[in-house]
């Protein structure tokens, strides 16, 4: 229920649906909360856990098991000559390198790595975990995760990871950042990671509309200009796009079903 449901679900509307006491609903729903599977959310900032007007969502645990599915080959399979077209779409630009990343907990993980060849070196190679608040490729899927989900992956100052001395690092400059990035439908880094180094990137998306991957472009901020920068968003939000389609998913609401 609460994985098709748009929204969070009261404890009440649970307990009808399941056929189950709400007593022994309290006691299944403290037990998945205990292993990150569901997350009480927060009503006038009051976690009213063991009230029948509670709301409940999914918690990350959730969302890292479906994540864990899509990680398996038909993932990569269906990614790599996608990766292989992104980069030989913007070859001409400059020496850049693309990659399909995923989430693992708070971090980036890389799967995937093309290359237009060239001067660049980064070390976001695959197998490679790089702090998601830091990344393009991590805000990208961050920012379509729910406030819920963000506090459970940083649950205090320490899970915020300073590299370069640049980037969030606090709750409050997180959201705003990823407000503005969901809202642009993209994101951006630059020098957060490795100086002198940017990089954006796109969600790519399941049938649930849930962010399972991400596709980036890395390069030296040398090598690119005002106009080429815009060329890179377009063409990694073109194949964000047509991954989530050949993967059978949708867009987020307020965007076009992909077809």
């Amino acid at each position: 229920m609460l994985a098709r449901s748009a929204s969070p679900i009261p404890a009440r509307t649970l307990s009808r649906d399941l056929g189950i006491p709400k007593s022994s609903l309290y006691h299944l729903l403290a037990a998945m909360q205990s292993k990150g599977f569901v997350t009480p959310i927060a009503v006038n900032n009051v976690e009213n856990s063991q009230t029948e007007n509670a709301l409940w969502g999914l918690g990350v645990s959730a969302f890292e098991v479906g994540s864990a599915y899509m990680r398996h080959e038909p993932l990569e399979e269906r990614a790599r000559p996608i990766l292989v077209s992104l980069m030989k779409r913007v070859a001409g630009i400059a020496p850049l390198v693309g990659h399909l990343g995923i989430l693992r907990g708070s971090d980036t993980y890389y799967l995937l790595k093309e290359s237009t060849g060239g001067p660049i070196t980064v070390v976001s190679e695959i197998g490679v975990r790089l702090p998601a608040s830091l990344t393009a490729s991590g805000r990208a899927m961050l920012s379509h995760l729910s406030a819920a989900q963000i506090r459970a992956l940083f649950p205090n100052s320490d899970a915020f990871i300073n590299r370069t001395g640049k980037g969030p690092q606090n709750h409050s400059q997180l959201k705003d950042l990823l407000a503005r990035e969901r809202k642009q439908g993209f994101s951006r880094e630059s020098g957060l990671v490795t100086r002198g180094h940017s990089s954006v990137a796109a969600a790519v998306f399941d049938h649930l509309r849930e962010p399972v991957a991400a596709i980036n472009l890395v390069y030296r901020n040398a090598t690119i200009d005002d106009s080429h920068s815009q060329t890179l968003v377009e063409a990694v939000q073109d194949s964000a796009r047509e991954l989530t389609k050949r993967l059978g998913g949708r867009l987020p609401g307020g965007s076009k079903d992909v077809r």
